[in-house]
């Protein structure tokens, strides 16, 4: 948010950001190594720098993990670990193809959970890696400054109902899933929590989008709803301190109305509340 936009509005001052809903915790050793042993040696030149070293490492890893598959092509976890060092390397649609095809050899549902939740986070980190990113960023999924570039004008529903269909498919196998308790402990943990993230996404989103220069005439409808996605962050997490801020926000907004200042400071428009 612009400081021009602090001035003109009492209420964010009592805002304080809070984590970064996009950041992501890291996955138990095993699980960022493959859920099979198969990476390369790691080497390491300090001339080269760490970056060359990811980048060889990663290389290691897909070519182990292609081996493999070349002599065991019906094992779903092969296909897995494919797809993470894929999605590592940014190679997100054959990553994809990859869980897909660890889904269907899968018939048990052993590991299930874990590709579930795997595609979930790459479909959420797609989400957020566009505009919607540059806000969350920018302004940790409050408000961002009315700048070109730096603003959301839609919002496309798909781009969270995936990820949270996904994560929902990882709750429902977890009882089938075949894997150690640091895995099995880390999915029962985050796995909620990233609904609860993707929820608070969404709802901060429109109303970011509910707060853009342009008239779009929903404004009061995008609110709403937001207020009822901002809620079932606090269904599965009621100590979500962000998505209870922005509830509060979001029943100020609808009751008083607000204005939305452009990036020099003045009024673009008025939304009347709802008294």
């Amino acid at each position: 948010m612009s400081d021009e936009e602090k001035n003109h509005d009492p209420a964010e001052a009592e805002e304080t950001p809070g984590a970064d809903p996009s950041a992501t915790d890291a996955l138990p050793e095993e699980e960022a190594t493959g859920l099979a042993e198969g990476g390369g040696e790691e080497e390491y030149d300090e001339e080269e720098g760490e970056q060359e070293e990811v980048e060889f490492d990663l290389e290691a890893q897909i070519e182990e993990f292609r081996r493999q598959i070349e002599e065991e092509p019906g094992n779903a976890v092969h296909h897995y670990n494919l797809g993470e060092a894929l999605t590592e390397l940014g190679q997100q649609e054959e990553a994809l193809e990859e869980f897909a095809r660890a889904l269907e050899l899968d018939e048990d549902h052993e590991y299930s959970a874990i590709v579930h939740f795997a595609r979930g986070e790459l479909y959420f980190q797609k989400t957020i890696s566009g505009i919607q990113g540059t806000v969350v960023r920018s302004s940790v999924g409050l408000h961002s400054a009315h700048k070109p570039g730096a603003s959301i004008t839609d919002v496309d529903d798909e781009d969270y109902a995936g990820p949270i269909a996904e994560f929902e498919a990882a709750l429902r196998h977890m009882n089938t899933l075949k894997a150690d308790e640091d895995i099995a402990e880390y999915l029962s943990k985050n796995v909620p929590q990233r609904i609860a993230d993707t929820y608070y996404k969404w709802g901060s989103d429109l109303i970011d989008k509910s707060r853009q220069i342009r008239h779009y005439g929903d404004e009061i409808k995008d609110v709403k709803v937001a207020l009822k996605l901002l809620k079932k962050t606090l269904e599965i997490d009621p100590s979500h301190s962000q998505a209870n801020l922005m509830v509060k926000y979001a029943k100020k907004m609808l009751q008083e109305g607000w204005k939305a200042y452009d990036e020099y400071g003045f009024e673009a428009k008025s939304i009347q509340g709802q008294g």
